[in-house]
Order: structure tokens, then C-alpha cells, then sequence
């Protein structure tokens, strides 16, 4: 199953694009998989891929054979099948989207994208700052009414968006109750980046103290009680014993944190439509020249942040190995 469910996976993927892009990657995989596993049935995967001649739902006989040649076990390649469809059905969009509508960039895109990476770090570093201690109070103490605690830490994940900016307007806009008083000392979150970085945290930061909340727990607490019988601190014992323990889901929920924070919309477009972020930018291009428009910006920036995202991922990934 190690190369045959990401063989699914494309071969699921081409379908759509037609016959010859799903002829070619059924001669791909089935040579691939001939040369290297020797058995000439795979041969039989780009065969019935010409099934599709007659009805292009006739291709899924080879993605169907494709899983039946594996040498895994019935219930797994069943589970392939089925797990590959949910990834191309989350695949399928951006790809599609690149084909019809090749990436452009100018320099309002740009600018907004570089305004949504600033927001969502500061977002995320101000809620590394906060989530850490409360996440630490979370895991480590029972006191009464902690399930409201974590009931209304997660309120930010059902609450529609958009009813999210509303409540943040009313506190932070320039007649809201925090808001109105900080204007004063020049502090303003109405139309400006701090209203973007408050949005983009209110709806981000359940998932960075969830992880962090789960991280210490699966701690014991003995490792730091042995650090302070050694006399070391309880802060001591903390940044010395227990954070090097927790780093790997301090970064893993930062990394979505960040990714929630950087696909705000709603929140956002409430409290500061200007400066533009990168999801509002597109929302005007759509909503003043139409889809066409903003198809090549939608692109670019699904280049952008995919490959941020990757590279998280790898490091994050690295993360889990050095502690293995």
C-alpha cells in the first residue's frame, strides 16, 4: 500500500481532466508498478483505462483494479478506496483551479498576502504567549467549572465568523467599549492591521491551546516534581523540563493557528476591510470584476500558501522524528 494509495489518489484525480491525462497516468502507474513489484497483471490497470472511451465512470474499474492487485489486506484496500476519494474530493478544486486559471500576481495581491502572513504570526506569537500558561493551568489543575473553561475556549470554533466581527466590532471598533479609549492613546483596531491581528486570534487560538493543553498532559508530572526536589523551581522545572517536552505541539499548534488565522475572512471583513488581507482582496476582485478576475489571484496565493503550509509540515515533521 505504499505507493498504491497515492496511486489512487491520481488516478482518481485524472479522471475528470478526460481520456488521454487518465490513459497516461493508468500507463504510468501500471508500468511502474510492473517494473518494480514484476507482475505483468498490472498491465491490466492502463488496459481497462480505455473503458473510458465508452463513459468516463467506466475508468473507476481501474482504480477499482488498481486497489484489487495489492498484496494488502481486503479491509485496507477497501479503505484506500474510500479514504482516496476524500482526499480528491479536497484535491480536486485546486487542481482544477490551476488548470483553468493559471496563477497571476500584481502588486495590490502581493501586498495583501504579505498583510495576511504579518497578522496571522502576530496573531499566532500573541497566542503562543497566552495559550502556553493557560493551556499549563488547563492540564495540570482540576478547580470547579473547568469544563465551562474549555467550553468557552472553543466558543471561537461555532460561532459563525462573521457574528465573531460583529462582537469584536462592538469592543474594539472606534465606538466600542475597549476600542473607543484606546483611540485616544492612538491605538486603533477599526480599519487597521491590530483590528486584523484581533480578528485573526479570536478564531485561531482554541486550536493553539488545545494542542498545548494536550501536550502537557500527556506529560507526567513527576518530571518536573523530581526537578523541583532536585530544588529546582516550579518556573525553573517548567522551561527546563517540561517546554523542551512540549515544543513539538507548541509548533503543531502554532502551524494551525497560523493556517486558520491566514483563511480568516468573515471576523476580518467586519472590524477592517482595510488594509486588505489577502482573502478580502480577493472578495473585491470577485465581488467588482467578476470570477475571471479573481481565479488568477486565487491561484497565486493557494501557490503561496501551500508551500508555506509544506514547509511547516516538514519541519514539524522533523520535529516528530528527533524526538523519536
Amino acid at each position: 500500500m505504499n505507493e498504491m494509495f497515492p496511486f489512487l489518489i491520481l488516478l482518481l484525480v485524472s479522471l475528470p481532466f478526460g481520456f488521454i491525462p487518465f490513459l497516461i497516468i493508468a500507463i504510468i502507474e501500471g508500468a511502474y508498478l510492473f517494473v518494480k513489484k514484476g507482475k505483468i497483471a498490472y498491465f491490466s490497470i492502463p488496459i481497462t483505462a480505455f473503458l473510458y472511451i465508452f463513459h468516463p465512470l467506466l475508468g473507476i474499474i481501474s482504480v477499482v483494479l488498481l486497489a484489487i492487485l495489492d498484496d494488502d489486506e481486503p479491509f485496507v484496500r477497501i479503505s484506500a478506496i474510500i479514504g482516496s476519494m476524500l482526499v480528491v474530493f479536497i484535491l480536486f478544486p485546486i487542481i482544477y483551479l490551476f488548470w483553468v486559471a493559471p496563477p497571476n500576481v500584481n502588486g495590490d495581491l502581493i501586498a495583501a498576502i504579505i498583510t495576511s502572513i504579518v497578522a496571522a504570526t502576530a496573531a499566532t506569537l500573541v497566542g503562543i504567549a497566552f495559550a502556553i500558561p493557560l493551556g499549563y493551568v488547563l492540564a495540570r489543575r482540576n478547580f470547579g467549572g473547568k469544563e465551562i473553561v474549555e467550553g468557552i475556549i472553543d466558543l471561537p470554533i461555532v460561532i459563525p465568523h462573521t457574528v465573531s466581527g460583529i462582537i469584536l466590532l462592538l469592543i474594539f471598533g472606534s465606538a466600542g467599549i475597549i476600542g473607543s479609549s484606546l483611540e485616544k492613546i492612538g491605538l486603533r483596531f477599526y480599519y487597521s492591521l491590530p483590528g486584523i491581528i484581533v480578528a485573526m486570534l479570536f478564531v485561531s487560538v482554541p486550536f493553539l491551546i488545545n494542542q498545548i493543553r494536550e501536550g502537557i498532559e500527556k506529560i507526567d508530572e513527576r518530571y518536573e516534581l523530581v526537578a523541583m526536589s532536585l530544588g529546582a523551581s516550579r518556573t525553573y522545572a517548567f522551561f527546563t523540563v517540561l517546554l523542551p517536552l512540549i515544543k513539538r505541539n507548541i509548533f503543531a499548534g502554532a502551524i494551525n493557528s497560523w493556517a486558520r488565522a491566514m483563511s480568516e475572512f468573515g471576523a476580518v471583513i467586519m472590524i477592517a476591510f482595510y488594509p486588505m488581507i489577502a482573502p478580502t482582496y480577493i472578495y473585491f476582485l470577485y465581488e467588482n470584476y467578476g470570477l475571471k478576475a479573481s481565479l488568477p489571484a486565487t491561484s497565486f496565493l493557494l501557490i503561496v500558501v501551500l508551500l508555506i503550509f509544506i514547509t511547516l509540515r516538514v519541519i514539524l515533521g522533523r520535529f516528530k522524528n528527533a524526538g523519536n
